[in-house]
């Protein structure tokens, strides 16, 4: 069950690096709470108002920490993304932790909860923009 919550994580970081917009929903439950947002459609239309504009970005996962407990589960997730400009000119650099709660549903593992705690930043907040 652990390596199905570390490949859920892997996913939901690829669908913001490819602006998958349809994968990134589908990773969360339809009432879930993230990114300062309540529900699925909120939270895809603020991480779309941050990155929608923004160039290459890619998210680094690392150091998983994963309780389960039933159908539920806590991860705590160190994160380290890189986002350059859309013309290439600045880069925004972010290290901070993930802090998701997970419920189990047919389809896999959802989100039910994501915070992000940023503990650095490096660059030009500027590079994040809506598309």
């Amino acid at each position: 069950m652990r390596e199905e919550i570390v490949e859920a994580l892997a996913e939901v970081a690829s669908a913001l690096d490819r602006r998958d917009w349809e994968a990134l929903g589908a990773s969360f439950t339809d009432d879930a709470e993230g990114y300062s947002a309540s529900g699925r459609d909120a939270i895809v239309a603020v991480v779309r108002a941050h990155l929608g504009g923004c160039g290459p970005s890619q998210h680094l996962l690392g150091n998983h920490r994963i309780e389960i407990d039933g159908d539920t589960a806590r991860s705590l997730t160190y994160g380290r993304v890189h986002h350059v400009a859309a013309d290439g000119d600045a880069v925004y650099e972010c290290f901070g932790e993930y802090d998701d709660r997970w419920v189990r549903s047919p389809g896999g593992w959802r989100l039910t909860r994501r915070v992000f705690t940023v503990s650095y930043e490096l660059g030009d907040r500027a590079v994040l923009q809506p598309g």
